[in-house]
């Protein structure tokens, strides 16, 4: 079914990390798989043609906002999607005000696009009490780094920052060739649901630090990741510091956090 490919097709751009779905069962499950239990607002990042916007918009239980960032794909919506326009934001998703604009929480969805989507990740941690849900589809290595547990090579800075907020879940890998122009990777959709959790009970700038710290080094010990961002601790250890970054879990970062509060000079 390409009914939505028209002689004025918008062409992907490179530059934007674009790979417009063609699918559109895919489509269908994507949208679907948005469960929308809290919030009935949805962003949809990187619209383009408008493959998944379909479906979303068939929802009666939702209100659809998009961002788009590319005029061409802005004019397209415009002409194929007349009820999207007035919640149509032209911009750029990463600078927008989303505390402004959805005071009340907003769900994020989209077909990621791939050279951003860690930044919308990052993005989504900083609006955390504000976006109860997110779907993304991103790049299969993306979406397994954020969802594996600990003692896994791919677990990595991503998965712990979100892990300690949301609860995450692989749903389904999608294949290269349903997408114009195919990407070199297979594709995976994810689903964030925000978890109970509302402090940390530490330092949540220094938990980040942390967790930085020590997987920017993650081939080294705990003990010599931190003494490089944090100085010696006096000479202090904690029972973590013979450990590597990837066999720690929230929980144990956040008690190793507690620590260097405690011991930093």
């Amino acid at each position: 079914m390409n009914d939505h490919i028209h002689s004025d097709a918008v062409r992907p751009k490179k530059q934007l990390g674009q790979h417009f779905l063609t699918d559109q069962n895919i489509a269908r499950r994507i949208a679907d798989s948005l469960t929308a239990d809290r919030c009935s607002v949805a962003l949809e990042v990187g619209p383009g043609m408008g493959v998944l916007t379909r479906y979303l918009l068939q929802r009666t239980d939702l209100t659809l906002y998009a961002a788009e960032i590319d005029p061409e794909s802005v004019a397209y919506l415009h002409g194929h999607y007349p009820s999207l326009t007035p919640r149509l934001i032209e911009g750029d998703f990463l600078r927008m005000d989303l505390r402004e604009r959805f005071p009340d929480g907003v769900n994020i969805i989209g077909n990621f696009p791939y050279n951003i989507s860690s930044q919308i990740f990052f993005a989504v941690l900083d609006h955390r009490d504000l976006v109860p849900e997110v779907v993304g589809m991103v790049q299969r290595e993306v979406a397994v780094r954020i969802a594996e547990p600990p003692g896994s090579r791919e677990y990595g800075i991503l998965s712990v920052l979100l892990q300690a907020w949301y609860d995450i879940e692989y749903l389904f890998t999608v294949s290269e060739g349903v997408f114009n122009p195919p990407p070199k990777v297979k594709s995976a959709v994810i689903r964030l649901r925000r978890n109970g959790v509302q402090q940390l009970g530490c330092d949540e700038r220094i938990f980040v630090r942390v967790v930085k710290a020590a997987f920017n080094q993650r081939r080294k010990m705990i003990r010599n990741a931190l003494r490089a961002a944090f100085g010696d601790f006096g000479g202090g250890e904690h029972p973590f510091f013979n450990r590597r970054a990837e066999q720690l879990g929230v929980a144990e970062f956040v008690e190793l956090t507690r620590w260097v509060e405690a011991n930093r000079a």
